[in-house]
């Protein structure tokens, strides 16, 4: 799978491929987009609940300004489990090909996309807790 320029908290540049061996969740999102905002939360606690060596939640922010407003999101909103990433709009609109946000796709343990979501879901649901577990 094609990845864009992932940068971390650290400032570290990683891509997809970092994150092999794992089920991924990648969620793009941005602090400007309302239906993002409301899934944020529940994103938080489904990588509170499942996160590990054999799942993560991968929230890539394409705001325009950069990590820092994802970051003052994260604390206004008080996610403490979520990691944060961030990448050009551009090079994320390029590399994967979504229409509008949030945009969610799952990526296998060798880094194939093997589901995509448009739109918002409910991911504290018990359904969403189950199915994920199940992959896993």
């Amino acid at each position: 799978m094609l990845s864009p320029p992932i940068q971390d908290e650290a400032g570290t540049t990683r891509v997809l491929g970092d994150f092999a061996g794992r089920v991924i969740l990648l969620n793009i999102w941005a602090t400007w987009c309302p239906p993002c905002r409301e899934e944020m939360p529940a994103l938080d606690r489904l990588e509170g609940l499942l996160g590990g060596p054999d799942f993560a939640i991968l929230p890539l922010c394409i705001d325009e300004g950069g990590i820092e407003r994802g970051r003052r999101f994260y604390d206004e909103v008080g996610l403490v489990d979520l990691p944060l990433y961030w990448a050009e709009p551009l090079r994320v609109q390029l590399a994967l090909a979504f229409i509008g946000l949030p945009t969610t796709l799952l990526i296998d343990r060798e880094t194939r996309e093997i589901g995509r979501l448009q739109g918002p879901f409910d991911w504290g649901s018990d359904e969403a807790v189950r199915q994920i577990s199940d992959l896993l």
